[in-house]
């Protein structure tokens, strides 16, 4: 039953004034690769007893489509390789409320998926391809072979998503050199890209973070000395701030969380895969739905009403510190990605 509470009615707003429309669903926090900036290389994943079943996931879909949420994402670790994924994207594809029912994705499962997620109601999908490299491909995922997500991007072009971005993550001397290379491709397949500044989750070993950041900034300087990139007022709902290359289709993104903070209009919450809404990338303010969920299986209310509560302890935003100990310990395949 939709929800009739007054507060229910006006939706989800925080105590700063905006307005959530947009939640991310991370459904595992496993992936098939093991990409040098989202965890470390070996890896202790949670049992399967912590993580909400799909029907419980499904519910918090329903319940955020009914608290205004207009926008889904399903996330990860890869969200793909969860077990009948299928019937969840099958089950929020259905919600009325919904209009854009979006996949963040490594790629590599979308040659066997694609058909069936636009099939279910998937709309648009984000692709992770950090490099055009397979040797640097394979350094930078650990275990990962290119060919895989290149098929995948191929596949999703074939079943005609609404639109497929292409996100990048870049490294300082790890995939720097490539930014023009990566839009190029992208021009070719007529498909939009982001660039995203690494986001400082976890303890990792493997490179130095103050050192390999490569600002927004920079990559915009390097791509004008080739393409003409006019500022455009596109938004998709999330972070990324857009350009338009002039006589293409193709958009360039930037997602930058140290250079240009976009916390300000920030319209978005997570769900982990266990179940805590996280009302901050860069901080550990969460509430434990899985809780509500399984104290109340068949009320629906109390997860409204605990989703609402919740809004009071979203922050104002994140401070990276590149040259600080990270103040969140969780990797970025627990946050959802």
């Amino acid at each position: 039953m939709p929800a009739d509470s007054t507060e229910a009615g006006r939706g989800l707003v925080d105590r700063f004034g905006r307005r959530i429309t947009y939640a991310r669903l991370s459904v595992t926090d496993r992936c098939d690769l093991r990409c040098v900036y989202c965890m470390s290389e070996q890896m202790t994943f949670l049992p399967r007893s912590q993580l909400l079943t799909l029907e419980e996931m499904a519910r918090l879909g329903r319940c955020f489509s009914e608290l205004g949420v207009s926008k889904l994402r399903v996330t990860g670790g890869e969200p793909l390789v969860r077990p009948n994924v299928l019937w969840l994207f099958e089950r929020l594809g259905e919600l009325a409320g919904i209009r854009d029912l979006t996949l963040t994705t490594n790629g590599t499962l979308l040659g066997r998926y694609a058909k069936s997620l636009k099939d279910a109601g998937v709309t648009r999908v984000n692709i992770s391809l950090d490099t055009l490299s397979p040797d640097r491909f394979r350094r930078i995922t650990r275990v990962g072979r290119i060919e895989r997500t290149l098929a995948g991007i191929d596949a999703a072009l074939r079943v005609g998503f609404r639109r497929i971005k292409l996100n990048a993550v870049v490294l300082k001397n790890r995939n720097h050199d490539e930014v023009v290379e990566l839009v190029r491709f992208a021009i070719a397949r007529g498909v939009d890209i982001s660039f995203i500044e690494e986001m400082p989750l976890g303890v990792i070993g493997e490179h130095d973070r103050a050192e390999a950041y490569y600002s927004s900034d920079a990559i915009r300087r390097d791509l004008a000395e080739h393409f003409d990139l006019v500022p455009s007022i596109d938004r998709t709902g999330g972070p990324s701030h857009y350009y338009n290359i002039a006589g293409e289709e193709t958009r360039v993104g930037f997602i930058s969380p140290h250079g240009h903070n976009f916390c300000g209009d920030c319209n978005r919450v997570r769900v982990t895969a266990q179940g805590r809404l996280l009302l901050c990338l860069g901080q550990e303010h969460s509430a434990d739905l899985r809780r509500v969920l399984r104290a109340h299986p068949t009320d629906d209310e109390r997860a409204r009403q605990a989703i609402l509560a919740a809004m009071a302890l979203k922050p104002r935003g994140h401070e990276f510190d590149l040259g600080a100990e990270p103040v969140v310990f969780r990797y970025m395949n627990s946050t959802g990605g």
